[in-house]
């Protein structure tokens, strides 16, 4: 059997949509409620919210005797509002692993507690090169050294304040998402396009009139990012996981932006060796162009599952992305082969 075709521009409109949706860890509500949308016009998918927060999608198959489980994650880098600064200013605290000079100059937006939004960017505490000279270049990037300028007329911390931000208020960057010649550029590619890859190929199968062959459990999780997104929210009669999430690509590395990966090992060792061997084969079979991959500095929610006693095979797949927790970038090619990948292996 063939697979079923992919509606690519529904994928890139979901994509894009989904990466203009903000989401940082802990504030992932908006991006749960596009997901779930997106998923609830599909007969025999229910979707249900974990008390997490993630949204766990159940999707009957043709057989219930061996359940499975994709995972991909909604939650994205960002931050909070660690202190509002006697200038006016915001210093912030990380959600998530990445480097500041990654988002220097980068716009971002502060959700504040009321609902209400205000814009900003952030930048070094002494940006401006024809004030501070060197020390614009010599400053390390840290905590400390980086502050958020309100597009707002405050002048001390009771002006900021009195604007509704506090302490605790979340903070998000500009995805900037753009598509040219094939490429998709876009923080938060990790790990929203291998959302985007799930939804599509539920689209595909039923557009196919095609159902699982056994029932599968979809985990949108939300906190991925902080190490224990999926840790929790599978039924137990799950016997295998595949996580969805972005290969990593450098010096060294084998995945590029044009191919699927799957990976053998990260920083938390080796993935399950048999199930990563029958993804292969279906790959093989057919004919998806996929790469073999070990990323060294790198956890995926299939091992928060099995950390937490998840007993059950995990393997990895996901595109390629370039350029992983900065302004990332990606091709057609690979998000086309992985949701290629995640209908093979629905099919069998």
């Amino acid at each position: 059997m063939s697979l079923p075709a992919i509606d690519q521009t529904y994928m890139i409109n979901f994509l894009t949509g989904l990466l203009n949706t903000p989401s940082p860890t802990g504030f992932t509500d908006a991006a749960i409620d596009y997901t779930e949308k997106a998923l609830n016009v599909f007969p025999d998918v229910n979707c249900s919210r974990t008390r997490k927060g993630g949204l766990l999608v159940k999707w009957s198959g043709q057989h219930d005797d061996h359940p499975r489980a994709l995972t991909a994650h909604v939650d994205t880098l960002g931050a909070m509002v660690k202190e509002i600064k006697s200038n006016g200013r915001l210093k912030l605290t990380k959600l998530g692993g990445y480097a500041w000079n990654t988002v220097e100059g980068e716009g971002v937006t502060v959700f504040i507690s009321a609902g209400n939004q205000i814009r900003g960017s952030l930048l070094l505490c002494k940006s401006s090169s024809h004030v501070y000279a060197a020390a614009t270049g010599e400053t390390k990037r840290e905590d400390d050294a980086m502050e958020v300028r309100l597009d707002a007329v405050t002048h001390n911390s009771d002006n900021t304040r009195t604007l509704g931000v506090e302490v605790g208020d979340f903070v998000a960057f500009d995805p900037r998402v753009e598509l040219t010649n094939g490429f998709i550029r876009s923080r938060h590619l990790d790990d929203k396009a291998c959302v985007a890859n799930l939804v599509t190929a539920v689209k595909a199968m039923h557009e196919a009139g095609l159902k699982p062959t056994q029932t599968t459990y979809l985990l949108i999780s939300n906190y991925e990012e902080v190490g224990h997104g999926a840790s929790t929210g599978f039924p137990p009669e799950v016997e295998e996981l595949v996580a969805v999430d972005m290969a990593a690509i450098g010096d060294g590395q084998n995945s590029d932006e044009f191919h699927v990966s799957i990976c053998v090992k990260d920083s938390g060792g080796p993935y399950h060796h048999g199930l990563s061997t029958h993804l292969r084969k279906l790959a093989e079979q057919y004919e998806i162009p996929y790469k073999v991959d070990i990323y060294p500095y790198y956890g995926s929610d299939g091992e928060a599952f099995w950390r937490a006693g998840g007993d059950v095979r995990v393997a990895l797949i996901g595109p390629g992305v370039d350029a992983s927790h900065n302004y990332e970038r990606t091709h057609m090619d690979a998000l086309v082969a992985t949701t290629q990948w995640v209908l093979a292996y629905l099919m069998v």
